[in-house]
């Protein structure tokens, strides 16, 4: 097999530049743009010039006769308003279709409320569930630096022993309710309220 030599070849000649595309612009004073804002400038101090000096046009009423114009006008007198002597009676008061407005006016409503029914069983709030003690002990001391007691229960389940974070008993659902919610501004969530077992 032959080798070819590649230095012979040569290299490729330099390319020219095309066009202007890689010419540095000029860093001369635009005289061409300074001249166009100059009489543009002028242009406008001009008119503003025009404009404050001639008054403003004032409309002037029109007369058809040449005698009315050598003429100055008279001032009018202001005719006195005349009221008349007779003045009609208003009519009737219109009779109400509707008699609710009597019916109503003294009548009394009487609202019963509802019970609440207090729950048979306590509220209790479960905070977290878990497999080993100490995850356990840890969720407990964060929601006791939120002012709240809680306590870990061992429950037995099918793969063994879970240790359930809890707080409670709660007489009330609300209750129970509002130290959620202060649990989950501080970043203690999921929390679930349940009855007592």
């Amino acid at each position: 097999m032959a080798t070819k030599d590649y230095v012979k070849r040569g290299r490729a000649a330099a390319k020219k530049p095309r066009g202007n595309r890689n010419q540095a612009p000029s860093n001369g004073f635009p005289f061409k743009w300074a001249a166009v804002a100059l009489c543009l400038v002028g242009a406008l101090g001009y008119g503003l010039y025009f404009l404050s000096a001639n008054p403003a046009p004032q409309s002037q009423p029109q007369t058809s006769s040449p005698a009315a114009k050598s003429e100055p006008a008279k001032p009018v007198k202001p005719q006195p308003v005349t009221t008349p002597k007779t003045t009609k009676p208003l009519p009737p008061k219109p009779e109400e279709k509707w008699r609710y407005i009597e019916e109503l006016e003294n009548k009394e409503v009487q609202v019963e409320a509802k019970k609440e029914q207090a729950p048979t069983r306590p509220y209790l709030m479960q905070c977290g569930a878990y497999r080993s003690e100490s995850q356990a002990e840890e969720r407990k001391a964060m929601i006791a630096f939120q002012g709240l007691t809680s306590q870990v229960k061992v429950s037995q389940g099918e793969k063994g022993n879970w240790y359930r974070v809890v707080l409670g008993p709660y007489p009330q659902k609300r209750k129970a309710e509002s130290d959620r919610n202060q649990l989950r501004r501080a970043g203690i969530e999921p929390c679930a309220i349940w009855f007592w077992e």
